[in-house]
């Protein structure tokens, strides 16, 4: 049976770069949706997508997610991870203020993972960048909408200790063995 683990945080918290690493030691990652659909909207001139259409934009990821999701499933790897999963496309709406439709909910109980990772803020590693453009101030608060959405669909949530790359890796690989 195959396990799908999903690693969860605010910004800047060091999710990709654990992503990363799992890819080097040969795990099958699905990586982040959302500089994806950003990178697109730039294309077409929408500086930031997110800010402008936000319901727009969670759509968007939404359905990256839920295909990435499927396309995982599809795979015959043991262990999948994902950088972010479905309900951190309605953490961020919650964040933003923005209503949106039951289907974001809906998605989020209809594909489970099996194990949650927490990256919780830290300050030392945070940066900004051009498809990154919350504060540090701001991904504190969004942590704290991202794990509620976890948690109240019923997820446990595991926090991934600080520390250099390898040992955050070893630390979820070691988790799940």
């Amino acid at each position: 049976m195959q396990q799908k683990i999903v690693l969860i945080g605010g910004p800047g918290s060091g999710k990709t770069s654990v992503i990363n690493e799992l890819i080097k030691r040969k795990y099958h990652c699905m990586e982040e949706v959302s500089r994806e659909v950003t990178l697109k909207a730039k294309k077409e001139g929408i500086e930031q997508l997110f800010l402008t259409k936000p319901l727009l934009f969670s759509k968007m990821l939404l359905e990256g997610r839920e295909q990435q999701y499927l396309d995982a499933k599809k795979s015959n790897a043991k262990i999948v991870f994902f950088d972010r999963g479905i309900p951190d496309v309605s953490a961020y709406l919650e964040f933003f203020k923005t209503k949106y439709p039951a289907i974001f909910i809906d998605k989020s109980h209809q594909y489970k993972y099996d194990k949650v990772f927490l990256f919780l803020p830290w300050k030392e590693i945070y940066t900004s960048d051009n498809e990154r453009y919350e504060s540090f101030e701001q991904s504190v608060i969004i942590d704290k909408f991202i794990q509620n959405a976890y948690r109240k669909i019923g997820y446990t949530i595991t926090i991934v200790p600080f520390g250099s790359l390898h040992e955050r890796t070893d630390f979820i690989v070691n988790s799940i063995s």
